[in-house]
């Protein structure tokens, strides 16, 4: 996706943004109008999963869901060894839902990413490492300020091997106590994944969203925490120099 393009699919989606200058929690879950959803059409990017998975045939990929897809995105995307990461929704039942269908929470869908990576570079397993520490994977419906069935954690495996390392991966943190609270994240076959509008992807990169509260408050801590922990498997652009 060009600079562009981000910037202007970027302003066009300050339009229907979920946050506010006031809050910086993602908020159109509480205020969309339903009977408005088929009047105000969103841009779509045009792309499918289909698609992506044809140009991405060289590589695996993995469904997750750790709330706001910004974060996740941004996040999965800074290590190396990940060739790409497209925002989506996945799990429910609507073909093809808005975002603005989505963010209602009545679609049963969660805002989720796909990652693309090379596995000679980096395992699943690692992925999950990763994810467990992008997100919290302790609350139910809800991650930070943003609450809803929308934003829920969740693991949609696609192959047997990856149902077992998610799995196991769950049960070694738990018997670890990594965390106080019990571990929500549903672990399930992946259904249908459908790419976010245009203005969704690479949005923590836009140059017209990082001073954004919400951007600055809840995604960046997020990524940076990611980039502390990982430190030893980013991305070349994205390690400390010494």
């Amino acid at each position: 996706m060009t600079l562009s393009n981000l910037i202007a699919a970027g302003l066009f989606g300050l339009l229907f943004s979920c946050n506010t200058a006031t809050s910086s929690a993602k908020t159109e879950s509480n205020t969309v109008n339903t009977a408005t959803v088929t009047t105000q059409p969103e841009m779509k990017d045009g792309i499918t999963i289909e698609e992506l998975d044809e140009q991405y045939a060289d590589f695996e990929k993995a469904y997750f869901a750790g709330g706001c897809f910004w974060c996740t995105e941004a996040s999965f995307d800074r290590i190396n060894g990940v060739e790409d990461v497209y925002s989506g929704y996945t799990g429910g039942p609507e073909k093809a839902p808005t975002y603005r269908q989505v963010a209602s929470g009545q679609t049963g869908h969660a805002e989720a990413i796909v990652v693309y990576y090379d596995p000679a570079v980096i395992t699943y397993e690692k992925l999950l490492d990763v994810f467990f520490v992008a997100h919290d994977p302790t609350t139910l419906n809800r991650q930070g300020p943003d609450r809803g069935p929308q934003y829920r954690s969740g693991i949609y495996f696609l192959s047997p091997e990856q149902e077992k390392a998610a799995l196991a991966k769950v049960a070694t943190l738990e018997k670890a106590g990594k965390f106080d609270d019990p571990i929500v994240t549903e672990i399930e076959a992946a259904s249908d994944f459908y790419v976010a509008e245009g203005y969704h992807q690479d949005y923590y990169e836009d140059p017209t969203n990082p001073n954004q509260s919400y951007v600055q408050n809840v995604s960046k801590p997020k990524v940076e925490k990611v980039m502390k922990t990982f430190q030893d498997i980013l991305k070349p652009e994205y390690r400390k120099q010494p």
